[in-house]
């Protein structure tokens, strides 16, 4: 009664979640099979942390976890295991025909446990003296050592009973291949049950380091010159009448009309510039592959790369000191925007890094952009590059986070961002790392509605600041200036739209902050929807801790923490809050301010 009570529940409060079985198994680092069977009252676990957990992720409330821990207790209680008795059949298996031998049998009763048969012991993960199996049994451990053991002596005493009549000896073979086995049974049955190791605490905590202002990036979508108007931190140009055929139509002729316009608008508004190269003119590769322009750009690389670095070189003497950055190539991943071999992509690096050192060392060189990376060919890119040694050339890898679809949550280019810097560590390197752009579809998206492009534009530059144990520094967003994109910041000549301004009040909020460290979920005591970062600010007259925080998907309450005084919004209002007040988190960040 106990048990059934404690199951109605488990099973009320994954109902009320709607998550299944699977989803809460991920969220709480146990198998499917497991989180089912503690719902169904089939198992009851030895400790009650597995239970907790579970009830979690399903949102519960405090009342509701202390009734969960009351009706465990009781259930725990109630099922406490009687002394072993021989006489028993404990799986409820079938009596073995007589004519069997206990040796077929005691192998019958290993072999199921790596076959997953009805009454195999196969142990799901530790949770304290527990195993619970996968099937409708467990055994507790008691001083008689590892369940499966356990439970084969029981089965080798019941069939001894059964099978007297056959002799003695026949259970000295029994118990040799009982101690020969036993130990296969339990590796296979552990390796086939293993769940992720459960681990508490921040994705990652780090002395305070000042949050940079160039974090906060946008690709210039314009020729005219104009600067957002609102506030950013750095400009990148690429799609703003800047590309190598349009300034050098015709070789030993440049036309720096454009670009002048770009780098005198940056700064006066006191905006770095990055400087993308890419966009071979139709003169320097005649037979090369068109890219999606009309004006005769190829994808493929020049013919000669003597025009190549004598573009390069024009370009660095007569920007020296007023170009901060160079990305030596858009898209290398993309056969639309080159079409080479990564063997040369390496070589155009190589000599543009020479040719950029040498006319300006203070400038920074970023090696051609990554994309395309959810994709295996685009990983298949980013790797050759790293094997062949082209980062060596260059202060920054440039990568190109995104969603799988615009309407993901940000959050989701973490993935991207992991498989970077796995990729990278293969290859023995760990540069630092710009994110310089999205995906050529990215104007075949929908548009998002009003709120959801606000929320979104601020968490695309918090997932670049989760990201910072990556070695993450840059975001730059596209675009600024066009409209054909799921989310706009501002039109050319218009006014910046609600996303901008958020993202506007994002950077007020950390123009003196310091990030210490970014979580979410359970991991941190939160609901497993719920993500923030953390935060020291100095203030005009005294420092004090602060915590962003937001939720991926849907809502959730939190509790203020023990300092807390002040929670903003986005859109500039503000409410008190004591310590111990529950703060509703939505997809919109906030920030939480502590007194000193």
């Amino acid at each position: 009664m106990a048990t059934e009570r404690l199951a109605e529940l488990l099973s009320e409060l994954k109902l009320r979640s709607g998550r299944s079985y699977e989803a809460l198994g991920r969220r709480t680092g146990m198998s499917r099979s497991t989180v089912h069977r503690y719902c169904r009252g089939e198992i009851v676990p030895d400790s009650y942390g597995p239970l907790e957990r579970i009830a979690k992720a399903c949102g519960a409330t405090k009342e509701e976890l202390d009734e969960l821990y009351r009706r465990w207790s009781q259930a725990a209680e109630a099922s406490q295991p009687d002394e072993l008795d021989a006489s028993a059949d404990p799986v409820g298996r079938p009596t073995p025909e007589v004519a069997s031998a206990p040796v077929a049998y005691a192998a019958r009763a290993v072999s199921a446990g790596s076959a997953g048969s009805a009454g195999a012991v196969t142990p799901a993960e530790f949770e304290g003296t527990t195993y619970p199996s996968d099937n409708r049994n467990s055994v507790s451990i008691s001083s008689y050592g590892p369940p499966e053991v356990v439970s084969l002596r029981r089965r080798y005493a019941s069939a001894r009973q059964r099978l007297v009549v056959i002799g003695p000896w026949l259970a000295i073979v029994c118990l040799v291949a009982l101690t020969a086995s036993a130990p296969m049974a339990s590796r296979s049955a552990r390796q086939a049950h293993a769940v992720a190791q459960w681990i508490t605490g921040p994705a990652w905590v780090s002395p305070p380091a000042p949050v940079p202002r160039t974090l906060f990036g946008v690709t210039l979508n314009s020729s005219t010159g104009t600067m957002p108007g609102f506030r950013v931190g750095a400009v990148r140009l690429w799609d703003s009448g800047t590309r190598w055929a349009e300034i050098q139509p015709r070789r030993g002729e440049f036309d720096w009309t454009v670009l002048d316009r770009h780098v005198a608008g940056a700064r006066e508004a006191g905006l770095p510039v990055l400087f993308v190269l890419g966009g071979t003119p139709e003169w320097a590769s005649p037979g090369g592959p068109p890219a999606p322009y009309p004006d005769g750009t190829r994808a493929s690389s020049p013919d000669s790369l003597a025009d190549w670095d004598a573009f390069v070189r024009a370009l660095v003497k007569r920007y020296h000191g007023r170009i901060e950055a160079y990305e030596l190539w858009v898209l290398a991943t993309d056969p639309r925007f080159y079409s080479g071999s990564i063997e040369n992509l390496v070589e155009m690096t190589r000599r543009a890094s020479r040719i950029i050192r040498a006319e300006d060392p203070r400038a920074t060189l970023v090696c051609p952009g990554m994309g395309s990376l959810w994709s295996r060919e685009g990983q298949d890119v980013l790797r050759r590059f790293a094997h062949l040694g082209g980062y060596g050339f260059c202060d920054v890898a440039g990568i190109k986070l995104y969603q799988r679809s615009a309407s993901d949550p940000p959050e989701s280019m973490l993935a991207l961002a992991a498989t970077v810097d796995r990729v990278l560590h293969e290859a023995g390197i760990q540069p630092r790392l710009w994110s310089t752009g999205t995906t050529y579809s990215i104007t075949l998206e929908r548009p998002l509605d009003e709120q959801k492009a606000r929320d979104y534009a601020v968490r695309f530059f918090l997932t670049g600041l989760y990201a910072r144990k990556a070695n993450l520094e840059r975001m730059y967003f596209y675009n600024w200036g066009g409209t054909k994109i799921p989310i706009v910041l501002q039109a050319e000549g218009g006014a910046p739209t609600r996303a901008a301004l958020a993202v506007e009040q994002l950077q007020r909020w950390l123009a003196r902050a310091e990030s210490r460290s970014c979580g979410n979920g359970l991991a941190i005591n939160l609901s497993e929807n719920v993500w923030q970062c953390e935060f020291t600010i100095t203030g005009p007259e005294h420092r004090y801790t602060a915590t962003i925080r937001w939720a991926v998907t849907g809502t959730a309450d939190t509790t203020a923490g023990p300092k807390a005084t002040m929670v903003r919004r986005l859109d500039g209002s503000a409410e008190v809050v004591r310590p111990g007040d529950t703060v509703t988190v939505t997809e919109e960040p906030i920030l939480i301010e502590d007194h000193p």
